[in-house]
């Protein structure tokens, strides 16, 4: 009788046929990416790194069936890889976005600047693997915003220099106004003197409190005003820088506006530039292959 608990020929030798199966499939998705980068293939690399999105950008197969169980192999050499393909991608990028200034932080890791003049933003990292902007956002809303504001013939900072402008002004309204404070001031005290001296009828007691109370009041609020004029000439400097670190940066959008109206036309087609940069550099690698 045979032994249940014992696998039969038969079994055994299917196990063996689809373990040689599944390591051979293995070896031969790493044959072929070995192959890929031999021949400088770019293109071949990222469809096997990510076949679903290649499927679907590329050749427009959305929702088909796609063997990507082989693609967690090369994972721990993602750096690497990314190292590998950095180079004809940023050369690429160069001639895309000649604005954008890149600088490597890590094998295969790099982040991005905007320009090359004084002053410039660090506006972001580049996915190499994805063929993807990470925009810091932060920088790219100011940059968006400033380009939302022609509409109204603003710049970014317009209001907030305005605003402090006009704070500054009324700063320096305070300083002038000192002497003619100080004489409002002693005219005050010698109401106050005056009144306090005053002799009245019972009945007349509250009125003069009254109007006591309301030169006191005054002479309260110009001492404010004292106060806030002692701080003014600080809080103009202090405006000063800002107006001043707010006008550079400004300066600054211009010259990115400037930068990405002369490539792309407009901040929208720029944004859709962004948006099919993956689409657009394969493309760009197939058509060098032809």
């Amino acid at each position: 009788m045979a032994n249940p608990n014992q696998l039969s020929l038969s079994d055994h030798k299917q196990a063996t046929k689809s373990l040689t199966k599944a390591l051979l499939d293995k070896v031969a998705y790493l044959e072929s990416f070995e192959k890929a980068v031999q021949d400088q293939d770019d293109r071949l690399v990222y469809q096997l790194i990510d076949g679903k999105r290649y499927a679907t950008e590329i050749l427009k197969q959305d929702g088909a069936e796609v063997d990507d169980t082989h693609e967690h192999l090369v994972r721990d050499s993602y750096a690497k890889i990314s190292d590998y393909l950095s180079k004809n991608l940023i050369d690429y990028l160069c001639e895309m976005y000649p604005f954008f200034y890149f600088e490597e932080t890590a094998i295969g890791q790099y982040q991005f600047f905007f320009g090359n003049w004084w002053g410039r933003r660090l506006f972001g990292t580049l996915d190499v693997l994805k063929v993807k902007f990470n925009f810091d956002e932060t920088e790219y809303q100011k940059l968006a915003r400033a380009f939302a504001l022609e509409s109204e013939n603003k710049r970014l900072n317009s209001d907030q220099i305005a605003l402090l402008s006009q704070q500054s002004d009324e700063l320096q309204e305070l300083i002038d106004g000192q002497n003619e404070r100080d004489q409002r001031k002693d005219e005050l005290r010698q109401e106050i003197k005056r009144t306090s001296q005053e002799k009245v009828m019972p009945w007349e007691a509250s009125k003069l409190k009254e109007s006591k109370q309301k030169l006191i009041d005054e002479l309260s609020y110009l001492s404010e005003l004292d106060e806030k004029a002692g701080n003014a000439y600080r809080q103009i400097r202090e405006n000063e820088e800002k107006i001043l670190a707010l006008s550079k940066e400004d300066t600054l959008m211009g010259y990115e506006k400037q930068s990405i109206v002369a490539k792309f036309g407009s901040f929208e087609n720029f944004e859709a530039h962004n948006a099919a940069l993956y689409r657009n550099y394969i493309a760009d690698l197939i058509a060098k292959q032809k």
